[in-house]
């Protein structure tokens, strides 16, 4: 690769010295996901990145390429830049992939780079700076409130999005719905979800005695855990599913179940005769511009709860960090998203056999 290349991706690295009211920090996925960023292919970034097309692989000597850079140069870099209601938004990515993230080794050197992300943008003035996919980890920085603890003077709000997040769930399980099946990885967000449905009446069952216990404890006397249950059996039509969701679990379900993601990354489909709806999302308002790539694997002009809920908080002018283990009201924050323009997404339908 000639000098030219070297000072093009040397400058996609640098975050130009401008203003930005919120950030929205997420990192690489899989060496690909570079080439369906802005500064990859636009044909590929319009479209979702659900897998790679056999022509990347061709492509192998300059991806290997990106990935040394992004170890050698290891530096947070812009990727987009958008503006709502006077907002100037920027999401800027860590140049990590999804595996390192399960890397004991990787842990201080991620949290180094979101450390600096945070410090940065409070230092520009931004108003609010939200964490994207693996970003806001449990064991990895405890939904972010290890930099909140770090830096107890920051102006910038740091924002996990959970309360959003749990809203959207909430809001995709259909209505009239009187029991569902949990089945993943407990976390702040799943335990939200859990509480707030066994609030409503909602039967949730688990097939995990371990996972049973944990959500027991949780509510202690409270007479919601009256509508938990413990069983062995799949039936329900519903299912709740987030990370460690197993190929196995999927198999058990009954013909067309819904399954419903509460996690950051959708589940693998297995199942062509079950519906799987998107992972907590929203459609976003006309009136957002600049909106050129998709995020992930949704939709263009879908945008995460995580990141929209970085938005209503700018929007909202919202101080409190929402971080750690605190969590924003989530039916304030669902109502401030709808009267903001943001939708949504929904429900799968059954696809019809001609």
């Amino acid at each position: 690769m000639d000098n030219s290349s070297d000072t093009l991706y040397e400058k996609s690295l640098k975050r130009e010295e401008e203003e930005t009211d919120v950030v929205y920090l997420t990192h690489l996925t899989t060496p690909e996901s570079i080439y369906h960023l802005r500064l990859g292919f636009s044909s590929l970034a319009s479209k979702p990145h659900s897998s790679s097309k056999w022509y990347l692989r061709l492509m192998f000597p300059v991806t290997l390429w990106s990935m040394i850079l992004t170890w050698i140069y290891g530096r947070t870099f812009l990727v987009e830049r958008n503006v709502f209601n006077k907002l100037k938004l920027q999401t800027w990515a860590i140049p990590k992939y999804s595996v390192q993230y399960f890397m004991q080794w990787q842990k201080e050197s991620i949290n180094s780079l979101i450390e600096e992300a945070i410090l940065e943008a409070d230092q520009k003035g931004a108003k609010v700076l939200s964490l994207g996919l693996l970003n806001q980890g449990e064991e990895l920085n405890r939904y972010g409130g290890l930099f909140v603890h770090r830096h107890p003077e920051l102006k910038v709000t740091v924002v996990d999005g959970s309360g959003l997040a749990v809203s959207v769930i909430l809001n995709s399980i259909p209505k009239g719905e009187s029991k569902l099946l949990f089945r993943g990885n407990l976390t702040k967000v799943a335990y939200a979800v859990i509480f707030a449905l066994t609030q409503k009446g909602i039967q949730v069952v688990t097939v995990n005695g371990q996972d049973h216990a944990r959500l027991l404890k949780s509510m202690g006397s409270k007479p919601e855990s009256n509508n938990l249950f413990l069983s062995k059996h799949y039936s329900a039509k519903v299912w709740l599913v987030g990370d460690g969701l197993t190929e196995e679990d999927q198999m058990k379900a009954p013909k067309g179940t819904l399954f419903v993601p509460f996690s950051q990354f959708p589940p693998k489909k297995l199942r062509n005769d079950c519906l799987y709806h998107s992972t907590p999302a929203m459609a976003t308002p006309k009136a957002l511009e600049n909106v050129h790539s998709c995020e992930n694997w949704l939709p263009r002009r879908v945008m995460s709860a995580w990141r929209v809920a970085g938005i209503i908080h700018a929007l909202e002018g919202m101080k409190e960090h929402e971080c750690g283990y605190t969590m924003s009201n989530i039916d304030k924050v669902w109502e401030a998203s709808l009267r903001h323009g943001f939708q949504p997404l929904s429900l799968p339908t059954p696809q019809l056999k001609v």
